[in-house]
């Protein structure tokens, strides 16, 4: 459990540099940022600097948490494309106490637009207790603050909300730091490799693993509780998808279906499992209501059609279907009926997800051979090739819908990457080895 406590200096303590911290209810700043904000656009923009200096340990003991802190948060916002962090070692202030203004003159002699200060302080009760402000450096004013308590072991987890603050007050969008990804993790020999599923938190820290290897796993996806993953497992016999908890490490059969299943996700309202089911040379997609078990059918045609996912708002969905020929992206109604093909460029296109915002339908696009990841409107529109290599596939979109994730063959093995929605910032993502098929978790917090 985390606890959270808005934190915010009164103008008579800005005034007066009070020395004591002000617990009191944080109002929205009135005056828009004219300096320290992002504006994100489709094209090229500077990243903000942003000062992080260390938290200010509350006790002795509490220095290496405290620059843990300032760590994460950095890393977060920086790997985010957005931010550009200054060198610690250019710092002029030294931060002491959080209580009482920052020398905003020393900080915008370093041009930092952002700056902020926090405190780690281990409570007698146990737990830990984090507290930071934001400020905007140019305007010389406190724009949020916030206190949380928790155990000491989630010190990583308040960084990622913290960073999530930060990084919505600065650009207006939802952070999407305090969130994990599931993916399947490959060790061994290219011809015995053993596939476990695995989860981690979005910057690769905190890898459990939850599964053993003994099974071929295949496409995980989170519920939208974040509790629940859903997955394809091919054991001895039929494939099998499983509803996995991911609080009390129970799994369940949803199905155990003749031939192959491909595929399974939820719906936006975690009821529903929707998936591919393989009959005969063929495969049709299949909605699953996980309360009474029963099983609709929504398309009937002799093609493949496979990978659906639901648009946030639950009506439509966008599938693969190779029903004129070769695989294209088609988009439907979530009850079946008519679908409207949406893909038209050279080459085919596959692996379809919705973005969390609406906007965008990202996919595989293969032709000339290479493989891309790319973006387009629900209506087909404004497609965007955001990254193309050897072997790119399977992306999945952060909570926010700013940034893809997706899996690269290189190397000897598949490894997971990160490209901004504008086809910036490129990034690889730590694992403890080769990894693929990555989902995003909706945020936790």
């Amino acid at each position: 459990m985390i606890a959270t406590t808005d934190l915010k200096l009164t103008r008579r303590q800005m005034m007066s540099g009070a020395a004591s911290a002000g617990l009191l209810l944080a109002t929205p700043v009135s005056k828009a940022l004219a300096q320290a904000r992002v504006t994100v656009t489709e094209g090229n923009f500077q990243p903000i600097p942003i000062a992080i200096p260390n938290f200010v340990p509350g006790s002795q003991g509490d220095g290496e948490v405290a620059a843990g802190i300032a760590q994460v948060i950095t890393n977060n916002l920086k790997r985010s494309g957005l931010f550009a962090p200054i060198d610690q070692a250019a710092f002029i202030e030294r931060i002491s106490n959080i209580d009482v203004p920052p020398q905003f003159a020393s900080w915008r002699q370093i041009n930092a637009q952002a700056l902020v200060t926090g405190r780690a302080t281990r409570q007698g009760d146990g737990r830990l207790k984090a507290e930071f402000r934001l400020w905007d450096v140019p305007q010389a004013q406190q724009l949020t603050g916030q206190q949380y308590f928790t155990s000491p072991e989630s010190w990583r987890r308040i960084a990622h909300i913290i960073s999530d603050q930060i990084y919505e007050r600065l650009t207006g969008e939802k952070g999407y730091f305090d969130s994990r990804v599931v993916f399947v993790d490959e060790t061994g020999p290219k011809d015995r490799r053993v596939k476990r599923l695995a989860m981690m938190d979005q910057d690769g820290a905190n890898v459990r693993y939850l599964t053993r290897g003994a099974d071929l796993v295949l496409t995980p996806r989170f519920s939208p509780s974040t509790q629940e993953i859903t997955y394809m497992e091919f054991g001895q016999g039929d494939p099998r998808v499983y509803l996995f908890n991911v609080e009390t490490g129970q799994r369940e059969i949803v199905g155990n279906f003749p031939g192959m299943s491909f595929s399974p996700r939820f719906s936006p309202d975690g009821q529903r499992i929707i998936m591919s089911l393989q009959q005969g040379g063929n495969s049709n997609l299949f909605v699953m209501d996980l309360r009474s078990k029963s099983t609709t059918r929504l398309t009937d045609t002799p093609a493949i059609d496979t990978s659906p996912s639901y648009a946030p708002d639950g009506g439509r969905i966008c599938f693969e279907s190779d029903r004129g020929g070769k695989p294209q992206i088609y988009v439907m109604g979530a009850n079946g009926g008519a679908a409207q093909r949406i893909s038209f460029g050279e080459g085919s296109y596959s692996t379809p997800v919705w973005s969390p915002r609406g906007d965008y339908i990202a996919f595989t696009k293969q032709g000339g051979g290479q493989f891309s990841i790319g973006i387009m409107k629900p209506d087909g529109s404004g497609e965007r090739i955001l990254t193309s290599g050897y072997h790119n596939e399977g992306p999945t979109f952060a909570p926010n819908g700013r940034v893809v994730m997706f899996f690269r063959e290189a190397g000897g093995g598949p490894s997971l990457y990160t490209v901004d929605i504008s086809g910036r910032n490129e990034q690889k993502v730590p694992t403890p080895g080769f990894a693929s098929d990555p989902a995003w978790s909706p945020l936790l917090s």
